[in-house]
């Protein structure tokens, strides 16, 4: 008994003595030790973690040589073959900290992206749909956020001193020709798809991706949606119309498809809104689209997308030269848009995405001049009005492919390369009061080439460098645009960002038939930004600077028409811009604001000096609120818009000095707008039901203020009238109806 007493102390005495102590300090590249970190002896139990001063110390049996490894999230991982022979061993490591997405610095000069899967988000589906002053258009939220101007008599974007030809805008990488609904005179058209197709957001600006070209002021950049989550139906109900909608997914979740359709009647809503306008053709739209998503073996996503519309209105409004004479002016459009998209997993890092797109659109115009009695009027004195009956076909044909790679490298490294080809074709037909007909064909093949690479020099300092090769047919020339964006992060969450870029644009094709042989319009932008975002919290401050060359110049003839056309004007924009949101300080509560100071001027078209153009404020402002009353199950919105007043001039060729001079100007009064939209979910907080309703209310210009566009002047007798809006306020109440999916949480969590 004693003898198996004392060989178990000696065993227990020499088991002591064969532990050899494994230490040392655990720090990244710059000294700063680590905490947490995992210490170990691979294929063993031996190891430990690391204190707040990254030292660590832990005895171990095993011997000869074992690989010691170290490992903390967000680093780069550690290993070292040591040779345990009985002494002591003291380690010094040191392991560089990893870029990721969570913790990089973020470029965004010039952009506010609102993207699933980024930082920085700034406005997602549903902000859209519940922006007050967007009335569920995707560009009326955008008008909410710096550097967009509140242009009220047409569709489009018009931004940092551009107009809205020079603002392109993009689905899965393909760029829609016919984004708004058809222009009519005066009266401003929305976009022509649903924010819910949507997941993510790019509007940039200025200084955008080498990927996109064409665009001499900002591109916005839409991403449509993959796989849903579930099959579902909708319903909607409105004083402007109905639609219905299906989403089946596929049981085995790689694939689904959907249909939609929609019905609008704008009659029962103008007979109790009054318009401006005398309709005797109410706006009447069918819309239908389809899709299908087929998730591939590799990871990938195959999309295709499909739209169709028509839309028919007509009405009557006072003619300007004269004071009992009306123009009757009608317009039947056909819209069609096809996109095909393809991303795929090529393996080792690499991915494929390519596109192909199509769309027609075909808008039938026709203006006559009318008596009191509805009657047509052709006369030729005074001069010129028999010109007021007309007619123009305008049919527009549309194509591209887009093919591109991506290279993912160490890090968040990447390089990426591709190709874009655009074939465009657009026939005008005029007719004239007495039947003489003219017409001009347009087409043209533009090809693309770029690359960009992304540099993250360390998950402080990130660059972009890019560049776009184009050439038109029908300019026949090259043109090269170089891209950089440059981003530093700063410390509590701050970062400065720098863009630089050159951007090219092919004449409209209005002016094509008047300029021949002209070259690309022209813009290189300069972008400073400083943006923080924490807590819920968001704030950016721009400075920017965009000078113009080559811009388009014209000569008109008595009419208004086009005769000439160049590419010699000039001009500027440049200025500061302010944005602020907040989903923190208030429970429940969402508020953001933007300011923009813009000062520019633009020698084009008819204009006789580089002027301040008649569609830019030099101060806008927004101010959009956002709460939700969970006893009440409602949702309160609220934006406030303000832009300082606009130029307007009268251009008439002065035939005694040879040359354009400005007859008549002047500045509108300044734009207020206050709008105001509430939802109520009926179904909160019922599990059990499987249909969500959603009611929807929303008033335009609460507060009836007086609002005044622009002005416009009479080709004949120079008289001047104001372009208004088409009533004082409008009035939308709908109900939005879903079928096996519940999107209360979300509508809660976005601050209905």
């Amino acid at each position: 008994m004693k003898l198996t007493f004392t060989i178990a102390i000696l065993l227990i005495v020499f088991k002591g003595y064969t532990q050899v102590e494994i230490s040392g300090r655990m720090t990244d590249t710059k000294g700063k030790p680590l905490y947490g970190a995992s210490i170990s002896l691979k294929d063993s139990y031996d190891g430990t973690t690391t204190d707040s001063l990254g030292n660590f110390s832990f005895n171990t049996e095993e011997t000869g040589k074992q690989l010691l490894q170290a490992t903390l999230e967000g680093y780069a991982s550690f290993e070292q073959i040591i040779s345990i022979a009985g002494k002591p061993i003291e380690l010094k490591i040191s392991v560089k900290e990893l870029i990721t997405e969570l913790n990089a610095v973020v470029i965004t000069a010039g952009s506010f992206e609102a993207s699933d899967k980024k930082k920085g988000t700034v406005l997602t589906p549903l902000d859209i749909v519940t922006t007050a002053s967007a009335e569920g258009d995707v560009t009326g939220a955008l008008k909410s956020l710096p550097g967009t101007q509140q242009v009220g008599e047409t569709g489009g974007l018009f931004v940092r001193g551009g107009t809205a030809t020079e603002s392109k805008i993009y689905i899965d990488g393909n760029l829609v020709n016919n984004f708004f609904y058809s222009s009519l005179p005066g009266i401003s058209s929305r976009g022509r798809f649903n924010p819910f197709l949507f997941k993510g957001t790019v509007f940039s600006a200025g200084g955008y991706s080498a990927l996109y070209g064409q665009a001499l002021s900002s591109a916005l950049i839409l991403e449509s949606t993959d796989l849903p989550e579930r099959t579902e139906g909708s319903l909607n109900i409105s004083v402007i119309g109905i639609g219905t909608g299906i989403q089946k997914l596929a049981k085995d979740k790689k694939s689904s498809w959907g249909l939609t359709y929609n019905f609008s009647h704008l009659g029962p809503a103008f007979a109790l809104i009054k318009q401006r306008q005398d309709y005797y053709q109410n706006p009447v739209f069918h819309e239908a689209d389809g899709n299908f998503r087929i998730k591939t073996k590799r990871g990938g996503m195959l999309k295709y997308y499909s739209y169709w519309s028509t839309g028919k209105v007509g009405y009557r409004s006072e003619d300007i030269d004269s004071a009992n004479l009306k123009n009757a002016f009608n317009l039947d459009n056909v819209n069609t848009y096809q996109n095909l998209n393809l991303r795929e997993n090529l393996g080792k890092g690499w991915k494929l995405s390519t596109g192909l797109s199509y769309s027609t659109n075909i808008d039938e115009m026709e203006n006559e001049l009318q008596d009191a009695n509805e009657t047509r009027q052709v006369f030729m004195n005074p001069a010129g009005y028999a010109f007021k009956n007309f007619s123009i076909v305008k049919k527009s044909h549309y194509a591209q492919a887009r093919a591109y790679t991506e290279k993912k490298l160490k890090g968040l490294n990447a390089v990426r390369f591709g190709a874009d080809y655009f074939y465009s074709q657009e026939k005008n037909a005029y007719t004239d009061y007495n039947g003489a007909k003219s017409d001009f064909v347009i087409t043209d093949q533009l090809s693309a080439a770029f690359a960009e690479t992304d540099l993250y020099l360390s998950k402080d300092l990130a660059a972009k460098i890019g560049g776009r090769a184009e050439h038109s047919k029908l300019v026949d020339e090259w043109n090269i645009a170089p891209r950089l964006s440059l981003a530093y992060k700063l410390k509590n969450n701050g970062q400065a960002s720098l863009a630089y870029g050159v951007f090219y644009q092919n004449p409209e094709s209005t002016l094509e038939p008047a300029l021949p042989g002209a070259g690309y319009a022209k813009a290189a932008h300069y972008i400073f930004q400083y943006q923080k975002i924490k807590n819920d919290r968001s704030f950016r401050a721009e400075i920017f600077y965009k000078a113009y060359q080559n811009l388009f110049t014209t000569t008109n003839d008595s009419y208004g028409r086009t005769v000439a056309a160049d590419n010699d004007g000039t001009g500027y924009a440049k200025g500061i811009e302010f944005f602020w949101r907040d989903k923190k300080s208030v429970k429940n509560l969402d508020y953001w604001i933007s300011y923009s100071y813009l000062d520019t001027k633009r020698k084009y078209l008819n204009f006789p000096e580089a002027i301040r153009p008649n569609f830019s404020a030099m101060h806008t402002a927004s101010l959009v609120v956002k709460k939700f009353v969970l006893p009440w199950k409602t949702g309160f919105n609220a934006a406030y818009n303000f832009a300082t007043g606009r130029p307007f001039y009268d251009i008439r060729f002065d035939g005694l000095q040879d040359k354009y001079v400005i007859a008549d100007k002047g500045t509108t009064i300044p734009y207020h707008s206050l709008s105001f939209s509430l939802n109520y979910l009926p179904k909160l907080g019922k599990t059990d039901s499987k249909i969500f309703p959603i009611i929807v209310m929303s008033v335009s210009n609460v507060l009836g203020q007086q609002q005044v566009y622009n002005y416009t002047y009479g080709s004949i007798t120079g008289n001047r009238r104001p372009i208004l809006p088409t009533s004082r306020r409008f009035v939308f109440v709908g109900c939005f109806i879903s079928f096996g999916t519940d999107r209360t949480d979300d509508a809660i969590n976005n601050n209905l």
